[in-house]
């Protein structure tokens, strides 16, 4: 029997805060139907929300008004779903005579999930002994939903799925891909780990070029026949790029325009994370249904911004949207890059984070010297220079990044009206 830590009490914001930290662990839903019957809008409301959130993307999720009785009308005339969520109020004993009822329409294969209002023990084993998948006490939440579910429809025997950290510019020519090399290849030495690099750039991706590398197949191969991609296949199309850092390289050529449907990726993350404990997504500046799928689905969003006016409000729109589009999942995390440069007005870095409320994981110097020496010679900042302190930036980012340390907050006031001015110059 499933009790609650959510007391809706506490406030929206509190019980928001308490979803995103309840569902980061979670795995995603494979490809299933739901449907709910619902008593109350306190029940329907968190169900709806969950079948939003990212992990139930797969998932087809339909809330229905009205409670057993209605599911009993319901599934005389129509199949019964993988999953049905099921809302009563009524007393144990009535309960379970209505879902004697049910039982007489459901498939075999047909999981059910109550959700009651009263917290008895015999109730919860007779429910158990009758083959009901979990019991859960009213109220609840959308991640006591989601954890519900995936519960069911995981298998806990089955290898973690690996983290994917998606990277990304604000603008062009920030330098996002470069970090994300970087950092890619700080957690494969610095933990060990097996990493995977995905440039997804695959007209002008330069990950060949920063770890040196020149194969035959990579990205291409995989997104243009993705009915073939499994992991053997993936491993056929990695280059090793050092002990345990591997890439999916781009083609960078023009030879063919890439245009792709939203989820023309997505077979192949789910292939990598399955191989590697850590996939870093190295996704181009643009907006498209592809690159905002990716955006969305992944577990971390990494924006890479210069202290410029313009990163700043594409930063912006970035934040806000990606706020919207993952609503129960941190913020994502901000890098400030190139900061320093001679003779150009900038943005401080207080003031940069302000308007966003976010504060920067990083901010790093500008060292052209550093930078490209090596690029030219198709090595990692690491390699060029160990104790470098950009280098070391970039240890503690990868730390971050994979939990060992969380970035300091700093509260300073800054300049909101810089936002404001863009707005005014558009009218």
């Amino acid at each position: 029997m499933t009790n609650l830590a959510y007391d809706p009490g506490h406030g929206d914001d509190l019980a928001s805060q308490q979803d995103v930290v309840a569902m980061h662990a979670l795995r995603p839903v494979p490809r299933i139907s739901i449907q709910a019957f619902c008593e109350t809008e306190s029940i329907a409301s968190p169900i709806e929300r969950a079948g939003e959130d990212r992990r139930m993307a797969k998932t087809h999720l339909k809330v229905h008004m009205g409670g057993i009785a209605t599911a009993i009308d319901y599934y005389k005339s129509a199949p019964t779903p993988n999953l049905i969520l099921l809302e009563s109020r009524s007393e144990p004993k009535h309960l379970m005579d209505q879902l004697r009822q049910l039982a007489e329409h459901c498939d075999p294969g047909t999981k059910v999930v109550v959700v009651g209002h009263y917290n008895d023990v015999w109730l919860y084993r007779e429910l158990i002994r009758s083959g009901i998948s979990e019991y859960v006490v009213a109220p609840v939440s959308m991640a006591d939903i989601v954890s519900v579910v995936a519960a069911i429809f995981t298998d806990p025997e089955a290898e973690p799925i690996g983290r994917s950290i998606a990277f990304v510019g604000a603008k062009g020519g920030v330098g996002s891909s470069t970090i994300a090399h970087n950092v890619a290849w700080a957690m494969s030495t610095l933990f060990s780990s097996e990493v995977v690099v995905a440039d997804l750039d695959l007209a002008f991706g330069t990950a060949n070029i920063n770890f040196d590398q020149d194969p035959a197949q990579g990205i291409a191969e995989a997104v243009f026949a993705p009915e073939r991609i499994d992991e053997v296949y993936l491993d056929r199309l990695l280059a090793q790029c050092a002990e345990r850092l591997s890439l999916l390289a781009a083609p960078s050529t023009l030879d063919r325009v890439y245009d792709f449907d939203p989820d023309a990726f997505t077979q192949i993350i789910d292939v990598a994370q399955r191989t590697a404990p850590l996939l870093v997504l190295d996704v181009p500046h643009l907006w498209s249904g592809w690159a905002k799928s990716i955006l969305t689905q992944a577990d971390d969003v990494v924006i890479t911004a210069t202290p410029e006016l313009a990163n700043l409000r594409n930063t912006k729109n970035l934040v806000d949207m990606l706020k919207k589009l993952r609503p129960n999942d941190p913020a994502p995390r901000l890098i400030i890059n190139q900061a320093g440069v001679p003779k150009r007005p900038e943005i401080s870095a207080a003031d940069f984070a302000e308007p966003l409320g976010i504060a920067p994981m990083a901010v790093i110097p500008f060292d052209a010297q550093l930078f490209g020496n090596a690029a030219n010679n198709g090595r990692m900042l690491g390699e060029m220079e160990k104790q470098n302190p950009i280098v070391l930036k970039i240890s503690e980012i990868a730390h971050m990044l994979t939990g060992r340390s969380e970035v300091k907050t700093r509260t300073k006031p800054g300049l909101s009206s810089l936002l404001g001015k863009l707005k005014r110059g558009k009218k």
